[in-house]
């Protein structure tokens, strides 16, 4: 099966980012995507103000793409911050005062899928504290998203990379997800199975997808080392993808790579026009 017979979308977060971000939607759909998800694109505001959110609104449905998948208000990211919903005093209140918007930003464009970063582990903050917070925050997210129709997703990322960042294992990130299901009540939670991330952790990514497959939620890939294109490293990602198929799971993978010193456009040789927004335009 490799590539083809997948249903992919563009993260505008990562790739195109050499263009204005309101530019972005319709270069994915200029590639031939037909699916883009996004980190919070105004990283120094959980609160745009409408007529920003409107714009991006209106740039995502002109171009004719979906939005799959956004990223609930982070800090700085990219930068040295891995998310804020852990992080006692303004950052939890801006995480808490982001999860109106952005559900209702989703909302409005169909988006099923949100995504919370956890934070990173603060020095002389108690890490029992900072979970029952991250726990606290992540329930209202799962019911304002459960309100949409959509999932919570929560991310494992990698440690050498984000060594403060206490998810560092698909286990633990499952582990929270589940918490957070016994919390709510609503099973809207789900795993954010990143193969780059887990393979930098060095994890067994055909057990973690034996494992964990039907609590996944949604899918990223980029290869290793480097976290650019499939085929630029020495992850196998054809057949985890396939792998991942087999064990049941039908939804979107997210492009999360960097294109490398090529403009974003030419960073797709990997994946054949005619596979890149078939399924999804089915």
């Amino acid at each position: 099966m490799g590539f083809e017979d997948r249903r992919f979308d563009v993260n505008l977060s990562i790739l195109f980012t050499e263009l204005p971000l309101l530019e972005r939607p319709a270069a994915a759909a200029a590639a031939g995507f037909t699916a883009v998800e996004l980190w919070w694109p105004w990283v120094d505001s959980p609160t745009p103000a409408r007529p920003e959110l409107d714009a991006l609104q209106h740039a995502i449905e002109d171009a004719g793409v979906q939005l799959t998948g956004l990223n609930l208000y982070a800090g700085q990211l990219p930068g040295p911050d891995r998310g804020a919903l852990s992080l006692p005093g303004e950052e939890s209140e801006r995480f808490r005062a982001n999860i109106e918007v952005a559900a209702g930003f989703a909302g409005s464009l169909g988006c099923t899928a949100l995504n919370a970063l956890y934070g990173n582990r603060v020095a002389g903050v108690d890490p029992a504290e900072q979970d029952a917070l991250a726990l606290e925050n992540l329930a209202l997210a799962a019911r304002a998203a459960d309100g949409i129709g959509a999932m919570l997703l929560v991310e494992a990322l990698n440690r050498p990379e984000s060594p403060h960042y206490p998810l560092v294992s698909a286990e633990a990130a499952v582990e929270v997800a589940d918490r957070v299901n016994e919390a709510t009540g609503l099973g809207n939670a789900m795993f954010l199975m990143d193969l780059y991330h887990l393979a930098m952790n060095g994890e067994d990514l055909p057990r973690v997808i034996e494992t964990h497959a039907a609590r996944t939620g949604h899918v990223q890939i980029a290869d290793t080392p480097g976290r650019g294109a499939p085929g630029t490293g020495a992850l196998p990602l054809a057949d985890l993808l396939d792998r991942l198929a087999k064990a049941g799971y039908d939804g979107w993978t997210g492009l999360e790579y960097k294109p490398g010193d090529r403009p974003s456009a030419e960073a797709f040789d990997w994946l054949p026009r005619e596979a890149r927004g078939a399924r999804a335009a089915r």
